[in-house]
């Protein structure tokens, strides 16, 4: 462990009393005052908890070197996208060594039309750069893309970036041919923007001071905006509103959607002045997703199934009462949305808690028009797989993307005739990296109540189950979302450090179906936490992690997470890490000005009408029940410009973990580190996003005694990378 023991004299945070009352219960907050980023307290309070965070770690930089030349040696820097095929032309994204960020850029499609082959160092012939990242970021120090999107006749390119990692977008189109700007009068819009099928019109969302996306725009291109039309405006505020394209454009969408409810409107692109058409009204409690399929629309939608049922519908339907069935879920699947080709159906789903694909081929035999589901597998125990980019109806052949923890993204061609799968490009891993000396697997832990939770575990195939290991477990267990293993060049330091790597896949998440997050929601969201200390324990009882050794970490809601977890149970942790953390969580959704808070009601529950909720917040919200005891060494990493999780959480969480844990602060420091110029995500660019990486994993190897190398294990047998995704790719199917 590096000397951390300098006498060193952490920031202490002004205590100013902030009372609040709800339901007779009166609280006072007395870091409520770290609020308003434009106080010179607040600014003075957060460089200074920077200042002591750079110099508690100062000895770690040798170890932040070392981490960020491994992931910087083992990424080839100039490397280039699997083109794909849209129209006239091949699109696709290239990186330049040096450079933090992608270009996007197109060449012609040639007859015949063969996808092009081009070394990773090499331009393309005949390229036009599309937006070079670098170029439009220029001296910011964040930057970030919120829409591309080109026009469907191929002329005309609108863009949308944001720099300063607020998630406000201001909006550039120009013609990709000449690089000749066309507009860029409109400012300050959400994500998403859509051509007409002219290219002449675009439809674009603004948000409003709560940070939802609450109003449709259409702007004709190069026209004062003060004409622009106000298209729809959403006034139930727990609703947000994206738009989309359908795969032919012929179809503009308007999705509306809380997190238990939603509606599709759908306008004909040729005619952008006319009005959307509901597919089917809102029905409280009922989602559904919509995708155009020629002569009909086929539809996801929960109205008799919480884990979804297929159905389809006429192209001008405008009732739930059209729906016909077409497919209904299984027992152990969750239906999760569907793409619709020429010649096939493409089912996304999960099955066994495992991301999957099935492929419905067009059958006009049969009632509903397509033949029998045909699932997409791979033939190892834990993996992601989805479709890629396939932005053509009439493709013969379909992009699917499939990685694991221990095999590298992989992007492959599915033959819709045959089903014979082509590997088109898998990420490379350079330098010293022999992926056969990694192994995962499946574990499962019995959560309090005795249901099953699956984690997925990946390590060096040396390692044993012997008691001693370090390892960082991560979980996050909200909204529905879904932590599927995925391929990190980055996670091969830990893991090449001897840390077994566990991910915890706690109710709240959605990996084993909708009653999963069900189970993890509102009311029973003190099982997500609870689950993750059976995890931790489980990992310990299997011998895979040393009981002082294990790591705890989770971003966003994962951080809500972590700072439950370790209240609960801060002897299972020697260190916690919680990225842009949720922590304040109460005081947070008692405010429905900001921004989230209305439409997260149906998520956490309103605890300003409801005593219940409040009583079961309050006790769990970490902020709120920080105890006199000893904790993990703890990080707090946030963000400045963060609009979904303001820096405000982590910094007042680690004001009163200083003025009230019990911890020795010379070897279990309590640290908080603020980027003054990101957002939610934390840096922009991917070199000084291996900056953070490494600075964030220092601290937790250092924490876990594991800053040392293991030795190389030569014994094993080389596979080659190619050969390997070959293989994960061709064998035969696990259903």
């Amino acid at each position: 462990m590096a000397d951390l023991t300098a006498p060193l004299t952490p920031p202490l945070a002004a205590t100013r009393d902030h009372i609040r009352e709800h339901h007779g219960d009166r609280v006072v907050d007395p870091y409520e005052w770290l609020r308003d980023a434009e106080d010179p307290e607040v600014r003075a309070y957060l460089d200074d908890e920077n200042a002591y965070a750079d110099a508690r770690t100062l000895g770690l930089q040798p170890l932040r070197d070392s981490i960020f030349g491994e992931i910087k040696s083992r990424t080839l820097e100039t490397d280039l996208s699997v083109p794909v095929r849209s129209g006239p032309w091949w699109y696709y994204s290239r990186t330049v060594e040096g450079q933090q960020y992608a270009i996007h850029a197109r060449v012609p499609v040639t007859d015949p039309p063969t996808r092009p082959v081009v070394a990773s160092d090499e331009t393309p012939d005949g390229e036009q750069v599309l937006l070079d990242g670098n170029v439009e970021a220029g001296d910011s120090e964040f930057f970030s893309i919120g829409a591309l999107s080109v026009s469907p006749d191929h002329t005309r390119l609108a863009f949308a970036t944001d720099t300063s990692g607020d998630e406000r977008f201001d909006l550039v189109v120009r013609d990709p041919a000449t690089g000749e700007t066309l507009d860029e009068a409109i400012t300050g819009i959400g994500y998403g923007v859509e051509f007409s099928h002219d290219g002449e019109t675009l439809f674009y969302t603004r948000v409003d001071d709560a940070w939802r996306p609450h109003q449709l725009w259409r702007h004709i291109v190069g026209s004062d905006p003060s004409t622009d039309v106000l298209v729809h405006e959403e006034l139930d505020e727990r609703f947000w509103m994206g738009v989309g394209s359908s795969r032919d454009d012929r179809w503009i969408i308007l999705a509306l959607g809380s997190k238990t409810t939603s509606e599709v409107r759908l306008l004909d692109a040729t005619t952008p002045e006319a009005d959307f058409r509901v597919v089917a009204p809102r029905r409280d409690g009922v989602e559904y997703d919509v995708e155009p399929a020629a002569d009909r629309l086929l539809i996801v939608h929960n109205t008799d199934n919480p884990d979804s049922d297929l159905a389809w519908a006429p192209l001008d339907s405008t009732s739930h009462e059209q729906w016909q069935p077409l497919l209904a879920a299984g027992e152990g699947e969750r239906f999760l949305g569907v793409d619709a080709f020429d010649a096939v159906a493409v089912l996304s789903l999960r099955r066994g808690g495992v991301a999957s694909l099935s492929l419905l081929a067009i059958d006009p035999a049969s009632e509903s028009g397509y033949a029998a589901p045909v699932p997409v597998s791979f033939d190892e125990p834990i993996y992601s797989a989805g479709l890629g980019d396939n932005p053509e109806a009439g493709q013969s052949v379909l992009q699917v993307v499939f990685e694991s923890f221990v095999t590298p993204r992989t992007v492959l061609d599915v033959d819709l005739a045959t089903g014979e799968r082509t590997v088109l490009k898998q990420q490379p891993v350079l330098g010293d990296v022999n992926l056969s000396d990694y192994v995962q697997r499946r574990e499962w832990a019995t959560a309090s109540d005795g249901t099953l939770v699956p984690i997925s575990v990946v390590h060096r195939v040396d390692l044993g189950p012997d008691g001693s290991n370090p390892g960082l477990l991560t979980a996050y267990g909200a909204y529905e979302h879904s932590s599927d293993p995925y391929f990190s060049v980055a996670r091969l330091s830990l893991l090449d450090r001897g840390v077994v790597h566990a991910t915890a896949h706690v109710r709240g998440g959605g990996e084993m179906g909708r009653h999963w997050y069900d189970q993890g929601k509102l009311l029973a969201k003190p099982n997500t936490f609870s689950d993750t200390v059976s995890c931790a324990d489980r990992l310990i009882e299997l011998g895979w992690v040393a009981p002082d050794r294990l790591g705890l970490e989770g971003g966003s809601a994962g951080g809500l997470l972590v700072g439950a977890v370790v209240n609960l149970a801060p002897d299972r942790f020697r260190v916690a890490h919680g990225a842009v953390p949720f922590v304040d969580a109460l005081t947070t959704i008692l405010r429905p000005d900001l921004p989230l808070t209305v439409g997260e009601w149906e998520e956490w529950g309103n605890p300003l009408e409801d005593p219940e909720v409040y009583a079961v917040m309050k006790a769990y919200s970490p902020y709120e029940n920080v105890a006199a005891q000893a904790y993990p060494a703890i990080l707090a990493t946030t963000s400045l410009n963060d609009t979904r999780v303001f820096f405000t959480e982590a910094a007042k969480w680690v004001a009163r973990l200083r003025a009230t844990v019990t911890n020795d602060a010379a070897t279990r420091p309590i640290l908080l580190r603020t980027e003054m110029a990101a957002g939610h995500g934390g840096r922009s660019g991917r070199y000084a996003a291996w900056e953070q990486v490494a600075w964030e994993w220092a601290f937790v190897l250092d924490q876990l005694a594991a800053t040392s190398r293991l030795p190389a294990t030569s014994h094993l047998p080389r596979v080659h990378d190619d050969e390997r995704a070959v293989g994960a790719a061709q064998e035969p199917s696990r259903d």
